[in-house]
């Protein structure tokens, strides 16, 4: 991983907020999925029911094989290739090409992360967010394997009828305020213009 110097100021700042939203209660949740549905452990022996910790979820995730096997088992032959090698752009390319493929199955790209969040460990509770965005996708997209998450919801038209739109049409919602008892009478601020003669 690439040496980034403390940060302060502004960036500093972000950073410390960034890392202040992480949650291991959803990192376990984000892990316990991930070993269900392709049947490993992520990290071996560790405890099922402690989570790992920001610094050991990124180690587990960050050559990328897991998360392209985990898209691999989700929608079989979205990858094609997942890179063995322990040279840093092959992980990165692993992650690129499961981000592409997460994308290809559905996920909005703002629910996913990017490279560096995950590489770098720069946002990681973005990384756990991108994998639940996949899990609650799963369930829509008829995934038969464990669920995370919620699931999303479809689209759902409303119809109304005529009659129903044109009394909507009547009604001055109280968004727009009122009007009543308003009037200028005693509104006076500071000192009063008078003409002399």
């Amino acid at each position: 991983m690439a040496h980034r110097p403390h940060a302060y100021g502004l960036t500093g700042e972000v950073q410390r907020k960034i890392k202040g939203k992480y949650s291991e209660e959803l990192e376990q949740g984000a892990r316990l999925w991930i070993e269900a549905v392709l049947g490993i452990e992520l990290v071996p022996e560790a405890d099922q029911n402690t989570p790992l910790g920001e610094r050991a979820f990124q180690e587990a995730l960050r050559n990328g094989v897991i998360l392209c096997k985990l898209m691999n088992t989700i929608k079989p032959g979205s990858i094609r290739k997942i890179n063995e090698s322990t040279m840093a752009f092959k992980m990165m390319e692993n992650i690129e090409n499961f981000l592409k493929a997460a994308e290809a199955y559905g996920c909005k790209k703002i629910d996913l992360f990017q490279v560096v969040d995950l590489y770098e460990r720069q946002n990681m509770t973005q990384v756990v967010n991108g994998v639940y965005a996949l899990g609650r996708l799963t369930q829509k997209n008829g995934f038969q394997g464990p669920a995370l998450g919620p699931k999303e919801a479809d689209y759902n038209p409303r119809n109304f009828d005529e009659e129903t739109m044109k009394a909507g049409q009547t009604v001055i919602g109280l968004q727009a305020g009122s009007n009543r008892g308003a009037s200028q009478s005693g509104i006076n601020f500071g000192k009063t213009r008078s003409i002399l003669d």
